[in-house]
């Protein structure tokens, strides 16, 4: 698979994600309003690279790692602060988090700017336009730090996800 094929597909995945955890209308606007003005930065990539790392670290992966994670019947809507607190529900996230220098609702925010901005990236190389509210400076972030945003990427291996398919026997 080439890379241009699987950044579409990852980016197809998050962008799916990211439309079942849309809040009600009201979160979403303040919600909405939270990770548009988040800026991405050199420092926050850090702190947020040391989280990610640690929350792998933690007995099976850390929240969310191979399974859906969505005890919860509603898996539709969530806003900001329902992350947190499911993340923070989570045995040891919250700590991962602030060892790092973050607070669970920076960690969100975060993950769901580069998500946004991410996806924002993407179209603006595929020809579209950037969309109303995102930052130039956040998708330009994102470019410049392709190679460390995927090494974030391979935290997930446990799941089986990225191992290599076997190999059919020739005959």
């Amino acid at each position: 698979m080439t890379t241009s094929h699987r950044t579409s597909g990852t980016l197809a995945a998050a962008l799916a994600t990211l439309l079942l955890v849309q809040p009600s209308a009201k979160a979403a606007d303040a919600d909405t309003q939270e990770v548009m003005a988040y800026t991405l930065t050199d420092a926050g990539l850090a702190k947020y690279t040391k989280a990610t790392k640690n929350l792998a670290a933690l007995p099976g992966g850390g929240p969310g790692a191979c399974a859906s994670d969505d005890d919860d019947s509603d898996s539709g809507s969530k806003s900001i602060s329902e992350l947190v607190a499911k993340l923070d529900a989570s045995p040891g996230a919250k700590s991962a988090i602030q060892s790092a220098g973050l607070s669970s609702r920076e960690y969100i925010v975060f993950s769901l700017s580069l998500l946004q901005n991410g996806l924002a990236a993407w179209g603006l190389k595929a020809g579209g336009k950037l969309p109303p509210g995102v930052k130039q400076a956040n998708v330009d972030f994102m470019n410049s730090h392709g190679a460390q945003l995927d090494q974030l990427k391979g935290l997930d291996k446990s799941c089986g996800e990225d191992e290599p398919a076997e190999e059919e026997p020739s005959e």
